[in-house]
């Protein structure tokens, strides 16, 4: 073939010889790679028939290791001489381009002496491509090229516009394409090429100014990006000849444009500019181009900052902020001129929305020397201004308007940031403020973020809140006021607990706000006025929040822990002892609310401690619970005995606190070992079955359930289980007991489940079961909810339950069948129950999982829309919105039944059902034009009649979807 005269046979022929070489250029010696070298050079002068396959084969010898010196460089020049690239089909001017690449990677010293021939030859093969796919290798090439210090020699020009012609990038991917090559994929690598040389810079920079005053937006992102690029490389040299033109762009697109991108990229190359001119190093005879830069934006900018009621204030302001963020040089030649007329417009201005405008601009500069962090005494504009920006923040903070102050506040929160900055007496004025702001501001918004700011400053300044702010608190929530009323006292009280635990953000102070919380609790305690539970919440929730803060430090947590944990469980203990013996002392403390709300602040308490602490904390805290122990607890001279787990009437009120002990035990570290782990499970059982308080025999199975999703693989824990079984079983057919029976079963369900023990399968059968009963079935259909939901206080990953990753995917893939199968074989009575856990599973699924398995489920999510329990269709109406939106195409096919159905719900009595329905109505507009419109007149005739809903939050709804259609 390869003698033959006709062209095509000759191509066979080097075809196949060119793939044998692509499957065995490895194991090719010296010798043979030089013969078949100087063959195919011979053969790019042949026909252009032949050439594609001659490319390949040289393609396969590029990538040999044994190739002889000079050869890349000889094959290089010969294909720059003999093979008019740009005349070739796509994939053969990409195996030229790969070609170069395979010897760029290998024979760079041989490439590099061929001098600038090298970089004209490829300026040749590349110019006029069009091919996305060879764009992008090509334009690694100049990039390497470039990063390689290969030799430009005279040919930098051409270099730059056989790339440039292609900025900005216009290329739409066509639909289905199957390359993946994305417009952004070309504009970054083209953009890294543009930025990747200052010897660009004088072709460049025009060509930025020139697409910057671009009509089209996409050309101007691009331009603003790529200078932005630029200045990381660039130097004053190639910078000072454009920046008066670059300035006049920036500033005009600031000014004029109303797109909030475009604003963005043009304040981040104003940024890059100013910090590129910052690096540049000053000789004694140069021009500081920094200083002159920053004057013309002064000039440009200054004097709109004097007229706080004009469009172009915060444009101005924003330039300047841009401008002088990028050094400390910049920020102190911009602020040298720019604070002290702010101060001056403030006092000017006796308005209070031009106070603020003013105040915000101050605050933008302020939060730049954040950045810095110290104010350096010698050159600090700051420094030199702090008692007038101190009298103005202060002044902002006295202001009527609420937006002021919350301009204040902020401003206050970077001026205690900045070290150094605020004096011992202006510190005292700080919290004072704070202190006034918090207590006695109306307005909730400012006394909130009054204490933010108290939180945040507090680490910093740790002795000047513990000794000034704390006492403050503490004097007015002790305070009794005759004068006023009673909803004005609770406000004050709710306010002073909020404000000392938002207080506590270092252990120092936590050491000071804890105590007072405590005696606050006891004090709440023992006067029985009305509101009083209300009152012992806002006490544990104030508690909460500083466990919470408390938990990344060691020593914090520790000492949390031990005041807060023993005082809470004393006080408990003596409340349910006296309810035993003197009923109706002490009542508001074992209330269900207030047990709920201490819950997870023990819980919180005790998640973070190390294993060593928290095993010695579990050596009191079980014996309690188990044999009175009570010795570890604070006032322990108790009336009778603690026996929460003995038999009587009179122990109910003990009985309530296995709450407490469930906070605990449920939240420790998975290592840490519990004293009489068995006796207590055995206990836990028990009383989880046989207490009559639905609320102390739930936290009973919560507790055992926690302690089983933790406990060791092994004979024990089978043991217990079976125990278990073997208790709720009978429980679950007959008795007086069968909700504590199924509550039960509920919880130590989702304990196995979660971690994939074998028994949860049968379990969860045994629920199934369950749905067909007539009094147990809608709660076991609800109890499908408890199991795929997040638990708020046990078994979740925060308190190191066992949950494994896909639990949910695992539990919809074994039981979905089994329920779906129940439904069709249920009589008519039991069906909504099988639909109910259904939606329930379904909701908590995630939504991909969903999604595929969609077509099998559709066909029961819209009957279960025809059932006449809410939940269901509530359920089922949120199942289906977020559908709506991630599968049209599917949910298309039964857009007659949806259109009827959610119309029909629209005059459901229960308002949450009408607006999930007029939701799901709104979401069908998401589906294709063509399908919908048949419908359109039909959904806007019957969307009129909900505009008219007596409910406001089902009209808005309606507005909404029916704006749509």
């Amino acid at each position: 073939c390869l003698e033959n005269t006709d062209p095509r046979t000759r191509g066979r022929g080097i075809q196949l010889l060119s793939q044998v070489l692509l499957q065995c250029y490895s194991q090719l010696q010296e010798k043979e790679v030089l013969h078949l070298v100087l063959f195919y050079e011979s053969r790019l002068q042949d026909h252009h028939l032949v050439i594609p396959s001659v490319l390949q084969g040289l393609r396969a010898l590029s990538m040999c290791e044994v190739l002889a010196p000079g050869l890349a460089v000889s094959v290089l020049k010969a294909i720059f001489q003999e093979v008019h690239v740009q005349s070739l089909l796509q994939l053969d001017r990409h195996t030229v381009y790969s070609i170069i690449t395979n010897f760029m990677g290998t024979r760079e010293e041989e490439l590099k002496g061929l001098g600038a021939d090298f970089t004209f030859g490829f300026i040749q093969v590349m110019d006029g491509e069009k091919d996305p796919r060879n764009l992008l290798v090509a334009f690694q090439i100049v990039r390497d090229l470039i990063a390689k210090n290969y030799a430009l020699g005279p040919f930098v020009e051409e270099l730059f516009e056989v790339t440039s012609c292609y900025f900005p990038i216009d290329f739409t991917p066509p639909p289905n394409d199957p390359h993946g090559i994305q417009r952004e994929d070309l504009i970054l690598s083209l953009r890294a090429v543009l930025a990747s040389t200052p010897q660009f810079a004088e072709f460049l920079l025009p060509l930025l100014i020139e697409k910057m005053d671009s009509d089209l937006q996409s050309a101007k992102l691009d331009s603003l990006q790529t200078l932005t690029a630029c200045c990381a490389i660039y130097g004053q040299k190639e910078l000072q000849e454009f920046l008066p033109s670059l300035w006049s762009s920036l500033r005009r697109e600031v000014f004029q444009t109303a797109s909030e991108k475009v604003e963005a990229e043009c304040l981040a190359a104003l940024h890059a500019l100013s910090a590129c001119l910052s690096r540049s190093v000053l000789s004694s005879d140069t021009e500081d181009l920094l200083d002159s830069f920053l004057s013309s934006i002064l000039q440009d900018c200054r004097h709109h900052l004097c007229e706080p009621d004009m469009k172009l204030v915060w444009p101005s302001a924003k330039l300047l902020q841009a401008a002088a963020g990028a050094s400390l040089r910049a920020y102190h030649r911009v602020t040298h001129s720019v604070l002290p007329l702010l101060l001056e417009q403030y006092t000017k201005h006796p308005q209070s929305s031009q106070r603020r405008t003013i105040l915000e601009m101050l605050l933008g500069f302020l939060e730049l020397q954040q950045k810095w962090g110290h104010v350096e005494e010698d050159e600090s504009t700051l420094l030199s201004l702090q008692a007038p920006v101190c009298s103005v923040v202060f002044s902002a903070l006295t202001d009527p308007s609420v937006q002021l102050q919350l301009v204040g506040i902020r401003a206050l929160t970077v001026l205690g940031s900045l070290q150094g900055f605020l004096s011992p007496s202006d510190l005292e004025l700080v919290v004072d403020h704070l202190v006034r702001l918090t207590l006695h501001e109306e307005d909730s918004q400012s006394s909130e973020a009054a204490m933010e700011a108290a939180g945040s400053l507090a680490p910093t300044y740790p002795e000047v809140f513990s000794g000034r702010m704390v006492p403050r608190l503490e004097e007015e929530l002790q305070a009794e006021r005759e004068e006023e009323s009673f909803r004005d006292h609770c406000s004050l009280r709710q306010r002073c607990l909020q404000a000392l635990a938002a207080v506590s953000t270092h252990t120092s102070i936590v050491r000071e706000t804890v105590p007072v919380l405590l005696q606050h609790l006891r004090k709440v305690q023992k006067g029985s006025e009305a509101g009083s539970a209300q009152d012992l919440v806002s006490v544990c929730q104030s508690l909460h929040r500083v466990s919470l803060q408390c938990q990344q430090d060691a020593e914090g947590c520790w000492y949390y822990h031990q005041t807060v944990v023993p005082c809470l469980l004393a006080m408990a203990v003596q409340a349910a002892m006296q309810e035993s013996t003197q009923p109706l002392l002490g009542k508001a403390l074992l209330e269900e609310e207030v047990l709920a709300a201490m819950i997870p602040v023990i819980s919180a308490a005790t998640t973070h401690l190390s294993p060593e602490l928290a095993a010695q904390s579990v050596s009191h805290v079980v014996p309690l619970f188990l044999d009175g122990e009570v010795s570890f607890l604070p006032q322990n001279s108790f009336p009778c005995s603690f026996q929460p787990f003995e038999d009587g009437e009179c122990l109910e009120a003990q009985r309530r606190l296995v709450a407490l002990l469930m906070a605990f035990v449920c939240s420790l570290p998975r290592n840490v070992a519990i004293p009489q782990q068995e006796r207590l499970l055995r206990e836990l059982l028990a009383l989880s079955c046989s207490c009559n308080c639905p609320f102390t025999a739930t936290t009973a199975a919560k507790c055992f359930a926690g302690l089983v999703n933790k406990h060791p693989a092994g004979q024990q824990l089978d043991e217990i289980l079976q125990l278990a079984v073997n208790r709720m079983e009978p429980g679950l057919t007959e008795g007086p007991r069968r909700t504590q029976a199924l509550t039960l079963l509920l919880w130590v369900t989702k304990a196995l489940v979660l971690r994939y023990h074998p028994l949860s399968s049968h379990l969860t059968d045994k629920l199934l079961g369950l749905l067909s009963d007539a009094e147990l079935g809608p709660a076991a259909a609800d109890g499908f909810s408890l199991l795929m939901a997040e638990s708020p206080d046990v078994l979740h990953k925060g308190c190191h339950a066992d949950v494994r990753i896909m639990f949910r995917q695992r539990f919809f893939t074994d039981n979905v069948p089994k329920l779906v199968q129940g439904f069709h074989g249920a009589g008519p009575d039991v069906k909504a129950n099988y639909l109910k856990g259904l939606s329930h599973v379904l909701n908590h699924l995630p939504k991909p999982v969903l999604v595929t398995e969609l077509p099998t489920l559709l066909s029961l999510l819209l009957e279960a829309l025809s059932c006449s329990d809410r939940v269901v269709q509530l359920s089922t109406l949120s199942c289906l919105q977020p559908l709506l939106l991630e599968a049209p195409q599917i949910m298309s096919l039964h857009v007659d039944t949806l259109v009827t159905k959610f119309l029909s719900l629209t005059s459901s009595p229960t308002m949450a059902v009408r607006i999930a329905a007029l939701r799901c109505a709104h979401a069908l507009t998401s589906l294709p034009t063509t399908v919908l419109l048949p419908y359109k007149a039909r959904v806007i005739r019957a969307l009129a009649k909900p505009l008219d809903d007596k409910k406001r939050l089902v009209r808005k709804e309606a507005v909404a979807a029916r704006g749509e259609w």
